[in-house]
């Protein structure tokens, strides 16, 4: 079978039975939406109710009692699964729930399949189940809160998460569904006010239904001619009817009716005037254009409306981390549902959640989601995966170094689906929840010493790691980043690197021990270069590119603007964005830089705008030179990303800096600067871009730099041209990089 974007797929989907629930539901819609784009699909379980269904649609069933934990249940539900897959040579196996997919990842280890599971809902992690759960090459987790779920017990590497709904089938759920057969059934009258629940009548599940048995008889005072259908089966299906028969009893009619377990729920809920229930079965009521209150075991949402679309999304409708539902509340929103809400209101309410569901929980969407995860396991079954971590400077609120991370990522990441990376970060669940990148934390020992084990390659960069002007402890951890790697017997790359300086004497030989452990080393500047040189470095192992930065984009120019706009930054007159940063005897250059920008905004009629690079620490040093300021000036406050940042710096006329990033982002946007020299590396890029040199900080000059911004502005557009010049040469050596490393990866050991 060839592989692709429309292969089509045998897949076996396994889980533990067909009888009525959501995640049943969830499996037998799929199945079918599946069989009708094309695959071929089996299902294994222990059977139910929807088997009938399921062979309506010419989709095959096998008998397995993967319902239960005896072991012996176990034990025979694996070789009956081995015979199915070989048999029926099956491409995929989809499992559902932690039978199948405990047994079914034990037969993938021995069997050429594309494993990918279904996580419905969370699981107890406790007495060592955790380690028993298997979730598969790629896991479809329902919902966003599920996703974090995955990551955050089971360490579910981001990527490998596909996020699908409920997909809801909206023509069997419909306004247009006729009740009349229920009706006649269940001797209701189609003029009096009917509620209907939906949900399994199981411990876990039937909360709702309890309390919607002991307030029906103040229901019925309010709403006298009330009829109520409780739909499902379960373990405490016959506890909950006979609640039900005192409670008719004591209201002197039959008013609840309880269903028991029922396939035909397109019918019943259509004779409902309001619906109760959670997860897909509230979902269904909204296709079929009910008056909806979401409230299950979980949590309590209430009367469903545009104000709790997005709460409930968060969940799946399934109402986790939601207040409890009460008694009290319950009986507030039904008798409202009732009496406050007219029939139109009713009906508006039931069309708003009919479009709901076509705009996000069509069956079409999750048995594409679905695709996508087969195809992304597919794929890394047949193709030669690569897995590396990148080590660097990465979660410390600084933007030149999330932007070489972004860059680094981005760029290797579009060498291929087979190409996975992992982050070591300082607020590793900020990396992954800000740019969906996976991370673990730098300093957790366990989990670096983990993802370095089961990578292919350690990448160190970029920027400047090996100094030690900060201080030798940040020296020593890259280098035992490095050292751990190598005793692992991983390659190692130092990708784009900034070197130095580099003080001491014992620090230099460490380097040079270190480093020529390395496999491969890129280098962002010549600078760099001669210093590894001078070291001892094996000069065959070194190639000077360039800062990943150069291969960066900016947001467009509208979004920049808005961001400015959010802060109260003028935009009658020119912007210079200037940005400062801490460093030794900074005192004389405060105050002098203070006239600097005075003089730019009487001189040239310019506002200045103050960008911090790492926040809070250029915040601080930015509100000092303002101090010393006799005109206005702005500071941004808020923390922004790295392309945004960018894209802020494109709206400048022209840029004073001492950030080594914000002369990149400005010359990779061509917006002419001045930099001033803190640091070697300052002055080399300085050089290479060919723009003006406002000198060491300590020799800072205000008329010399005044005459470079004059000759800036008369002369702008020749700067430009320069800068456009030398930023597409750089973003060319720039992705020199990921070719270096795609060819290591690639090299046999």
């Amino acid at each position: 079978m060839m592989g692709g974007k429309y292969m089509k797929y045998k897949i076996l989907m396994a889980l533990m039975g067909l009888e009525i629930g959501g995640a049943e539901t969830h499996v037998v819609e799929l199945a079918k939406e599946l069989k009708k784009q094309g695959h071929d699909i089996l299902v294994a379980s222990n059977g139910g109710v929807y088997e009938k269904e399921l062979e309506q649609v010419g989709i095959r069933h096998y008998k397995v009692p993967m319902n239960q934990r005896n072991i012996f249940k176990i034990a025979q539900s694996y070789f009956m699964l081995k015979k199915i897959i070989r048999k029926e040579k099956v491409d995929i196996v989809h499992s559902h729930a932690r039978i199948p997919g405990f047994i079914c990842g034990m037969l993938h280890k021995r069997m050429n399949f594309t494993f990918v599971t279904s996580a419905h809902w969370v699981f107890y992690t406790g007495m060592g189940l955790k380690y028993l759960t298997n979730w598969g090459q790629k896991v479809i987790a329902v919902s966003e809160d599920i996703k974090q779920y995955l990551m955050d017990n089971y360490h579910v590497r981001n990527e490998d998460i596909f996020v699908t709904i409920n997909g809801i089938d909206t023509e069997k759920f419909s306004p247009e569904t006729d009740g009349s057969r229920i009706r006649k059934e269940f001797q209701l009258d189609a003029d009096k006010p009917t509620l209907v629940y939906v949900s399994r009548m199981d411990e876990s599940r039937a909360m709702v239904a309890r309390q919607l048995i002991e307030i029906t008889p103040r229901l019925v005072e309010k709403i006298p001619d009330l009829q109520i259908l409780v739909v499902g089966g379960g373990d405490v299906f016959d506890e909950l009817l006979e609640k039900s028969k005192i409670v008719n009893r004591q209201v002197g009619r039959n008013c609840i009716i309880m269903t028991g377990a029922r396939t035909d729920i397109n019918e019943l809920v259509s004779v409902a005037d309001v619906f109760i229930g959670v997860s897909r079965a509230a979902l269904e009521a909204m296709a079929a254009g009910k008056t909806v209150i979401v409230a299950g075991n979980e949590g309590y949402i209430g009367l469903f409306g545009r104000e709790k679309l997005e709460l409930a999304q968060e969940n799946n409708f399934c109402c986790r981390g939601c207040e409890m539902s009460e008694e009290e509340k319950l009986y507030r929103d039904t008798i409202y549902a009732f009496c406050d809400m007219t029939a139109q209101d009713r009906a508006a309410a039931g069309l708003y959640g009919r479009e709901v569901i076509f705009d996000y929980y069509s069956v079409t969407k999750m048995a594409q989601d679905s695709t996508s995860a087969y195809d992304a396991a597919w794929r890394e079954s047949h193709e030669k995966q690569y897995h590396v971590v990148m080590s660097g400077y990465y979660g410390f609120n600084n933007t030149g170094d999330e932007a070489i991370m972004l860059s680094m990522h981005k760029n290797i990441q579009q060498l291929g689906d087979n190409y996975h990376i992992t982050v070591l970060s300082n607020k590793p669940v900020e990396t992954r929840e800000k740019y969906g990148i996976e991370a673990v934390y730098r300093f957790g020992i366990r989990d670096v010493l983990r993802a370095i084990y089961g990578s292919d390659a350690l990448l160190s960069g970029g920027g400047s790691l090996l100094q030690d002007s900060t201080s030798t402890r940040s020296l020593l951890y890259y280098l035992s980043i490095t050292v751990a790697a190598k005793c692992m017997r991983k390659k190692v790359m130092l990708y784009a690197n900034g070197i130095g300086p580099v003080s001491g004497k014992r620090n230099r030989r460490l380097v040079k021990q270190v480093v020529n452990r390395a496999d491969l080393i890129t280098l962002r500047e010549e600078n760099s270069h001669q210093e590894l040189l001078e070291m001892g470095v094996n000069p065959k192992k070194c190639f000077v590119t360039a800062d990943p930065v150069f291969t960066m984009d900016g947001v467009d120019q509208e979004s920049a603007y808005a961001l400015l706009k959010q802060e109260n930054i003028p935009l009658d007159k020119p912007l210079v964005v200037v940005s400062v940063r801490h460093w030794r005897d900074m005192d004389k250059f405060i105050a002098r830089f203070a006239k600097l920008c005075d003089t730019i905004i009487e001189k040239y009629n310019h506002n200045i705008v103050f960008l911090a690079m790492q926040m809070p620490n250029d915040i601080t040093i930015s509100e000092k030179v303002l101090k010393r300021m006799e005109h206005p000036a702005y500071i941004l406050h808020n923390s922004y990303s790295p392309e945004e940042v960018m894209g802020i710096i494109a709206t400048a006329n022209f840029i004073l800096s001492m950030r080594l990033h914000t002369l990149i982002f400005a010359a990779r946007q061509h917006v002419p600067l001045v930099g001033f020299v803190y640091d070697p590396k300052i002055a080399y890029y300085l050089e290479q871009l060919e723009m003006p040199s406002g000198g060491e900080l300590k020799n800072f000059d205000l008329e010399h730099t005044l005459c470079l911004i004059d000759d800036i502005l008369e002369h702008k557009q020749v700067y430009v041209e320069k800068l456009r010049e030398k930023a597409a040469m750089l973003n060319q050596k720039a992705h020199r990089n990921e070719k270096y490393l795609m060819r290591l990866l690639e090299k046999r050991k």
